[in-house]
Order: C-alpha cells, then structure tokens, then sequence
C-alpha cells in the first residue's frame, strides 16, 4: 500500500522510527536503526563526558544528565520501540502512558509511605529504652 502511493506520485511524511511493512525498503530501515544507535552512543558519550570533565559547573552536572537521559529516552521510544505521532501508534502510545502512570504511583506512593513511616517513628533512644 505504501509503494502504491509512492508510485502513484503522492507524497507523505514517515516518521523517523515510523516502520512500514514489506520488504521493499530494508536498506531505510536499517539506516533508521543506524541513525538511532549512532544518536543513542553519542548521548551516552556525552553524559560520560559531562559527568567526567569540569566544563560543567559542578551543581548543573545532575541538570544536564536528566537532560541528557530524557533525550536518550525519547531516541530509543522513535527509532526502536518506533513510537510515533501517526494514528497506528496510538495504542502504543496509551500503553507507554499508562505504564509511566503506575511506575510514578508506585515511586510516588513508597516515597509518600517512607516519609510518614520517618515522621511517626519514634527517636532511636526512646525505641532503646522501650525494649530494655
């Protein structure tokens, strides 16, 4: 189908991780991959190096991890899990959602449990006195 618009003269736009069936365009999917890992190992490489070296101030360097680990993630959800913004990905899309939902419930519940365990629990000597 897809070959049949191309031929047919109508262009349109293919997402970069956007994958279409058949095997008449192995060496652009390929090419996709290629771009994906090169773009992945370039962002890794740079927070090595931005963890590694002093052109950072010293108190920006966490920032400019989470910058670069959020960019890294959104390379590997286009050009591997191929999430896009066409309306086939839409499923994928609600269940990418849905499991960031229940990892921040789950994250946000331990913290929320462990902050009230820390306010409640009685000092370590009191505890000590009660068990003598």
């Amino acid at each position: 189908m897809a070959s049949d618009l191309e031929a047919s003269g109508d262009r349109f736009e293919v997402a970069p991780g956007d994958e279409r069936l058949g095997g008449a365009h192995v060496s652009r999917d390929i090419r996709g991959y290629v771009i994906g890992l090169v773009l992945a190992t370039g962002l890794t490489a740079a927070s090595f190096y931005a963890a590694a070296s002093h052109t950072i101030w010293a108190p920006a360097i966490p920032v400019a991890l989470v910058v670069l680990a959020i960019a890294q993630m959104g390379i590997h959800l286009v050009f591997f899990l191929h999430i896009s913004t066409g309306p086939d990905s839409t499923n994928n899309i609600l269940a990418l959602a849905f499991g960031v939902l229940i990892v921040a419930l789950v994250i946000i519940g331990s913290i929320w449990i462990m902050a009230n365990l820390n306010g409640n629990m009685l000092p370590m000597d009191q505890l000590m006195q009660m068990q003598s």
